[in-house]
């Protein structure tokens, strides 16, 4: 059998990672961060105990959950999970989060998504992966769409932040768009 890549959880920048202990002082200083805390969850925006962020690591039957590495420094720079799997219908949702800002923008999310894609697809044998984003994060979306993700809907009204209203976009990606797309 002839894979893609013969190590599943290595991209050129970025791994795929088991949950450390010490990781948790790292993501308590992301919870700090309210532009962090805005994009990636739709509740009120306010920081987890070093508890609650252990748990985080703990995955389930119908969830895989990995820390986000760089390769050259070990250095944790966020998460990526499929979670609500309805193995029946081979479909899971995607969440995933890059925490200090200092490491946004440089790449690292679009390896994220094309590594935990290439695990939803090979790995898992799932035939579809979707998710959800408040229409304001518009680096997110690019991302999302530049991996395969297409647009299939939009939540109205959502989100309640500053005073305005916002839409949550729906998007997800088959399993032979993102065969076309990652060739």
């Amino acid at each position: 059998m002839t894979t893609i890549n013969s190590n599943l959880f290595y991209g050129e920048r970025v791994k795929l990672a088991l949950a450390r202990d010490e990781d948790v002082e790292i993501m308590v200083q992301w919870g700090e961060d309210a532009e962090y805390l805005r994009n990636v969850d739709t509740e009120i925006a306010f920081p987890k105990n070093q508890e609650q962020l252990a748990a985080e690591g703990k995955a389930g039957s119908n969830e895989v959950y990995f820390r986000l590495r760089t390769i050259e420094d070990d250095d944790l720079i966020g998460f990526v999970a499929i979670h609500s799997i309805e193995w029946n219908n081979r479909t899971g949702l995607m969440a995933i989060g890059i925490g200090d800002s200092s490491n946004r923008n440089k790449g690292y999310g679009t390896e994220a998504l094309k590594l935990i894609l290439r695990y939803a697809f090979h790995e898992l044998n799932l035939d579809r992966v979707g998710l959800e984003v408040i229409e304001y994060n518009k680096s997110g979306i690019r991302a999302y769409e530049k991996v395969g993700f297409q647009q299939e809907g939009r939540k109205r009204s959502v989100v309640y932040r500053d005073g305005k209203r916002y839409d949550i976009i729906v998007m997800g990606i088959l399993r032979p768009e993102w065969e076309t797309v990652s060739k």
